[in-house]
């Protein structure tokens, strides 16, 4: 179980460069909303480069957090931010949809949304899977039980798939954009999961063609995130969305 109130790292990883990456491809100045913040190392960076920057999270690690529940409606108004960033923290929620329709919610149009997760559908986590029945960075142990009301880090209860993202996002009038991954995990047991891999893509585009009435523009840009590196081997997934 758990051993803290609230779970976040203590260092300036991966997946942050990325996403600090990410929003440099926007405006020069953006107002972007970082929940949960965490530590607060990537809005920190954020205000460096010049950026409103809001920080959001249940815990008081710094006095400037607005405080935000993600399974809760939260406080910010209709078309606020340029870009908000949600890192590690749909997993730790009870419903990730209604959590996606709040953060499409609060972005103005043409504004983007980037969400990272443990990735589920990496090749080590698969096969994790397969022999323990449940994922990598999901464990039994990685969760806790709460009392009505109590405002505390459930852990990691909602695993996610990129096409359960991608659904909930496009459900909310987000357009995914791009799919990157940090880390790759378990490098070494790359040669021993190539066939399963390989086997992969070729059974997933015959399935494909078993619905004469899907877009096949739509699939064929599917099975390219799902068929990428980042989405295979990498430790986060995170999905960069565009608000339509």
């Amino acid at each position: 179980m758990l051993s803290a109130d609230y779970s976040h790292v203590a260092n300036f990883t991966g997946y942050m460069r990325l996403v600090s990456d990410i929003t440099r491809e926007g405006p020069a100045r953006q107002r972007i909303l970082d929940i949960p913040a965490g530590n607060g190392l990537l809005s920190a960076k954020l205000r460096e480069s010049g950026h409103d920057t809001v920080r959001a999270d249940i815990n008081r690690e710094h006095p400037d957090y607005v405080v935000a529940d993600l399974n809760a409606r939260l406080p910010f108004a209709d078309g606020e931010f340029d870009t908000v960033l949600c890192l590690e923290g749909i997993e730790h929620v009870l419903d990730p949809q209604a959590l996606i329709g709040e953060l499409c919610r609060i972005i103005k149009p043409g504004g983007r949304v980037v969400v990272s997760t443990p990735n589920i559908q990496n090749v080590f986590s698969r096969l994790k899977f397969l022999c323990t029945g449940f994922y990598y960075q999901y464990g039994p142990w990685m969760c806790r039980q709460l009392a009505p009301g109590e405002l505390k880090d459930r852990g990691h209860i909602a695993p996610l798939t990129y096409l359960q993202m991608r659904y909930h996002l496009m459900l909310h009038g987000a357009r995914v954009e791009r799919v990157d991954g940090d880390k790759w995990k378990r490098k070494a047991l790359i040669p021993l999961l190539l066939p399963f891999v390989l086997l992969g893509r070729i059974w997933s585009r015959t399935s494909m063609r078993d619905e004469p009435d899907a877009d096949p523009r739509e699939c064929a840009e599917v099975l390219r995130h799902m068929n990428s590196g980042a989405l295979l081997f990498s430790r986060s997934l995170i999905v960069t969305a565009r608000k339509t």
